[in-house]
């Protein structure tokens, strides 16, 4: 049984506002009222009581009215459009209302039932069938959003908006294919760009492999006297991926036989520690999820930044939620997991008035979404999921160019603290360990997400590259693992299960024993009906991969339960130096751990350069340059970015000491600085940007509002240079003073 309950506000409602302000921006200056009404689709045998009961938890009776199934608007309406997720989109909210519902009613909801939501708009104006299309396309993205849209007299006329359930119903049964690979090379090329094809004649998606990987796989299993499965194939992709291997900057490039990540990244920060000796502060560099330095006696500080370029120019809410959390979880994956302290970002943006219409396709039929729509949508995903999990997000910037409107760059990091004990931040799994898979479930969304991120934007880039991050389960996870799990020893090695999934969480993590046997039926799913290889590789987001102890595990399972947070054995560790995948006691994957981690051909790179040419500039000579002035001071990477910092919380664990927004003016500072170790008096300084000629700034940063300032300080002050450390843009203070 379906119902609906609607969820509508008694009092004035600021996202309307919000919405007809956006409205008139379109072009529709008449629009002369919005109503936001929220609803909720339980698909439950229940009673109309227990539905009123679900209602007035999921509402305020001081500001808002709950209707069963049937809404009508107090005041005439034109049109009514309803926006909601598809089916297999994460859905944090209807997850926290079925959670209540079940509580609230003590029952459990079955596979098949569910909560879902969706928001309800009533829009009153003069507005054609294609207006208010054009305005439901303006709020909602296709890739991972459904719109409905009827008339008043439609609506009325069915009673309201049809009750859509999006529950994923996957038609065709579990398979493992053989993947011919014995083809001619443009066969194998075209299986590289645009992936394996299914029985219907489709293509899964792209795999990012070129022609001479390609054929190295086909080599490799010509030896072995057989095709590929899919499951293998689709691993080999995502653990040879750009994203994963970084293949353009260890590849040899011209004279640079050793490529440039070697040649100048890695080699300079080991020339640099050589030369440091024992006062190297350098704890763990380029092993791990994160860069770990010491902070003091008893802590380490971590760090890690990386981009969500592709997916959040797809999705800019999803794409950037799920980069926050997934960073968050590199922290909580160094080590045994380190606690994440504080959270910093960058944005790069086209300027958000630019409405010019931007495509993927030549043919100009698939528009990217407009510059606006991805600098909200990304800012808001920050936000989610700093703010969700309970970590401080005090330092981040913000820079403006039309060259971004075709792909915006996203930089989320974060900072993490674990104590300085080599028991805690070095790990090993060890044959025999269980592999444990604990956290969220496993889905279809996210499925190619390493190898879309390796290629360009196209028309055809998957929707299910993208996940929508879910910050509330993550932070139950982070709690379980970090507060208890890891100081009562109860694995012994821990990864995320970030970009391929399991196949590359997994893979990485048996490098530390030999190999690894899983059985990818016993991985919990989110529905039925998932392919062997969409469980092997899907990038479901809040999950993380342990190897624990046999005589552990009890234990483990126990406190998962009572915290919340599922966790489930699929396979075990091994001696062995083999990769083997089970599905239902079939082998669906069977490689040496060799040529899955370093069969990956050496390809040469040659680099061009072409000399700009520009004409010379001619400067009309002004004798008032009024306009000039304002002109510069009107420009975005002029302004502040305060209306950006202040929406994230910077507040919460109670370490901030400079903030993010300074002096008179509120402006937002070079630097920031907060205090991870309440107990301690050295602190952690962020800035916004690298200042090359400045090794780090101090504790001194406490009383000062830029880094020039904090630099003057640290001189001033006579602290020891060799006590100075940067890592990447955050910099950790070693100064005696106090706070």
């Amino acid at each position: 049984m379906i119902h609906r309950l609607l969820i509508d506000m008694t009092v004035p409602d600021t996202r309307a506002g919000y919405r007809k302000a956006h409205i008139s921006s379109l072009g529709f200056p008449k629009v002369q009222r919005v109503r936001v009404v929220d609803v909720y689709t339980v698909e439950k045998q229940v009673t109309n009581t227990e539905l009123k009961k679900i209602g007035s938890v999921l509402s305020s009776p001081v500001s808002q009215s709950v209707y069963v199934d049937t809404f009508f608007p107090n005041k005439s309406f034109d049109w009514a459009i309803e926006i909601g997720f598809l089916p297999g989109v994460t859905d944090n909210v209807a997850t926290t209302a079925k959670e209540c519902a079940a509580d609230l009613l003590n029952f459990s909801f079955e596979s098949s039932e569910g909560v879902y939501t969706s928001t309800l708009l009533f829009l009153t104006g003069s507005f054609s069938r294609l207006d208010v299309e054009k305005i439901a396309l303006s709020f909602a993205n296709p890739l991972i959003e459904r719109v409905s849209i009827k008339s008043c007299d439609q609506y009325k006329k069915d009673r309201g908006m049809d009750a859509i359930v999006p529950r994923v119903n996957i038609v065709i049964a579990p398979h493992v294919d053989a993947v011919n690979i014995n083809v001619p090379d443009a066969e194998l090329v075209t299986i590289g760009k645009q992936g394996i094809k299914n029985g219907d004649g489709e293509r899964r998606g792209p795999l990012a492999l070129d022609l001479s990987s390609m054929k190295a796989i086909q080599k490799y299993f010509s030896d072995k006297g057989r095709n590929p499965t899919d499951v293998e194939v689709e691993s080999i992709a995502q653990t040879w991926s750009e994203h994963c291997k970084h293949t353009i900057f260890s590849r040899p490039l011209d004279e640079i036989s050793d490529g440039l990540y070697k040649h100048y990244i890695k080699r300079a920060t080991e020339e640099i520690r050589r030369k440091l000796g024992k006062k190297d502060f350098c704890v763990s560099v380029f092993t791990d999820n994160s860069g770990a330095i010491a902070f003091d006696k008893n802590y380490l500080i971590t760090h890690k930044v990386e981009t969500h370029n592709s997916p959040s120019a797809l999705d800019p809410f999803g794409g950037s939620i799920t980069g926050i959390v997934g960073v968050n979880r590199d922290a909580i994956g160094f080590g045994l997991g380190a606690k994440p302290a504080a959270n910093t970002y960058g944005f790069c943006f086209a300027n958000s008035s630019d409405m010019t219409p931007l495509y993927k396709d030549k043919e100009k039929f698939h528009p990217l979404l407009s510059p606006k729509r991805i600098m909200d949508g990304v800012i808001a995903g920050v936000n989610s999921g700093g703010n969700c999990s309970g970590i401080p997000t005090p330092q981040g910037f913000l820079y403006v160019d039309p060259r971004y409107k075709g792909k915006p760059l996203v930089f989320v990091g974060t900072v993490g603290l674990i104590p300085n004990k080599k028991r805690v931040y070095e790990k090993r799994a060890k044959p025999g360990d269980f592999i444990v898979m604990v956290g969220g479930r496993v889905g279809i969304d996210g499925i190619h997400g390493a190898t879309f991120s390796s290629e360009a934007l196209t028309s055809g880039s998957p929707a299910t590259a993208v996940q929508i991050g879910d910050p509330i389960t993550q932070k139950k996870l982070s709690d379980m693992l970090i507060k208890e799990a890891r100081d009562m020893g109860l694995y012994t090695s821990i990864t995320d299960n970030g970009a391929g999934g399991l196949s590359c969480s997994v893979a990485e993590m048996a490098k530390e024993c030999g190999g690894f046997v899983v059985s990818l039926e016993k991985v919990p799913l989110k529905y039925p009906g998932l392919s062997p290889w969409q469980i092997w590789i899907s990038e479901s987001q809040e999950r993380m991969t342990l190897s624990v102890p046999k005589s552990r595990w009890k234990k483990l399972k126990k406190l998962s339960e009572r915290r919340g947070v599922e966790a489930t054995v699929i396979g075990t560790f091994t001696k062995k130096s083999q990769c083997t995948v089970l599905y239902h006691k079939k082998i669906v994957m069977d490689m040496s751990m060799k040529f899955l981690h370093y069969g990956l051909p050496t390809v040469s790179q040659q680099s061009e350069w072409s000399v700009p040419k520009y004409k010379e500039p001619v400067l009309p000579q002004k004798k008032d340059l009024t306009d000039v002035f304002l002109q510069m001071v009107s420009r975005p990477n002029v302004s502040s970015f305060e209306w950006i910092s202040s929406q994230y919380d910077h507040e919460v664990q109670g370490t901030s000491v400079l903030k993010p927004l300074q002096g008179r003016g509120r402006v937002n500072g070079d630097a920031s600085v907060i205090r991870p170790v309440l107990t301690s008096r050295k602190g952690v300084a962020l800035s916004q940007a690298l200042y090359p000629n400045y090794s780090d700034i101090d504790t001194y940063t406490m009383a000062a509002s830029s880094i020039d300032t904090a630099i003057r300080n640290l001189v001033t002050a006579g602290a020891d240079p060799n006590k100075i450390a940067l890592v990447d843009n955050f910099c950790w203070c070693s100064s005696k003073d106090p706070f």
